[in-house]
């Protein structure tokens, strides 16, 4: 199936340059993506370059996912950058390209669909994530998780780290606090904070460690991060409960330890 980005580097000034490209911008930072890319490259200054999202200039990118973006809007700014320094090295200066509107697309054409003959081939950029959860040993309350995530090159490490914590806590409501109870195919309850979210003080400690596995598709090696910053946390805390009570737990959200059983099997073991 084809994922694709097209992306539209406008020079309207030699200290006005507008990019435009089609994703949104939902706080995964993409806008500051594209812009590092552009302005890695060619050396115009970020306080010169306007990014913009407008239907108008056709900039397609397919839907808008936080894991992806990183990859399409990088490889298909890039494909702009390319013929924007081909005219820069042949000895003109932005003032010059005025007027000029750049394209850069990209496209990843070569997935199969699940279930084709011959090799399958269903992503273009793979990434892998590990979390350990770590509870007090006398109250069985998360004390601290460690999230190692593989995001390819890390272009943006603070968005990097945001993005894994905002993750991580998200996981976290979903594996513990969070439900969605129906009754009769109607939601039980349509108050926000009968949602079960976890608020700040109930956060634990989250340490995020970046590896960095170089893509070969990606723009610089990257891969992006998204929804694998929570699709190890539950999985992780109800190891960790076991590991405190001895007690498997298969739905969610998951049971918090019973202490009483819990000092009753410590006794069994010490006798």
């Amino acid at each position: 199936m084809k994922d694709e980005s097209l992306v539209k580097v406008e020079i309207l000034a030699p200290d006005h340059v507008v990019l435009h490209h089609g994703w949104t911008e939902m706080g995964q930072g993409v806008d500051t993506v594209a812009l590092q890319m552009l302005c890695d490259k060619t050396g115009i200054k970020p306080e010169h370059v306007e990014v913009r999202v407008e239907t108008r200039f056709e900039a397609r990118a397919g839907m808008t996912t936080s894991s992806r973006g990183t990859s399409l809007v990088g490889n298909s700014v890039l494909a702009a950058v390319e013929k924007i320094m081909a005219d820069l090295e042949g000895k003109k200066s932005l003032a010059d390209l005025v007027g000029r509107t750049y394209e850069g697309y990209w496209c990843c054409d070569w997935t199969t669909k699940p279930g084709s003959d011959g090799p399958q081939c269903t992503h273009y950029s793979y990434s892998y994530a590990t979390q350990l959860v770590i509870l007090d040993d006398q109250t069985g309350r998360i004390k601290k998780v460690i999230a190692a995530h593989d995001a390819g090159r890390i272009v943006n490490p603070t968005m990097f780290e945001g993005q894994v914590q905002g993750a991580v806590h998200m996981g976290i409501g979903y594996a513990i606090s969070e439900d969605l109870p129906m009754k009769d195919g109607r939601l039980v309850s349509t108050r926000f904070k009968d949602l079960g979210i976890i608020g700040i003080k109930d956060t634990p400690e989250i340490v995020v460690k970046g590896v960095e596995v170089h893509d070969p598709h990606g723009p610089y090696g990257a891969k992006g991060i998204g929804e694998i910053g929570l699709v190890a946390t539950a999985g992780a805390i109800s190891n960790a409960y076991y590991q405190f009570d001895g007690i498997r737990r298969f739905r969610l959200p998951l049971l918090p330890p019973d202490l009483d059983k819990h000092a009753m099997c410590l006794q069994k073991r010490t006798e």
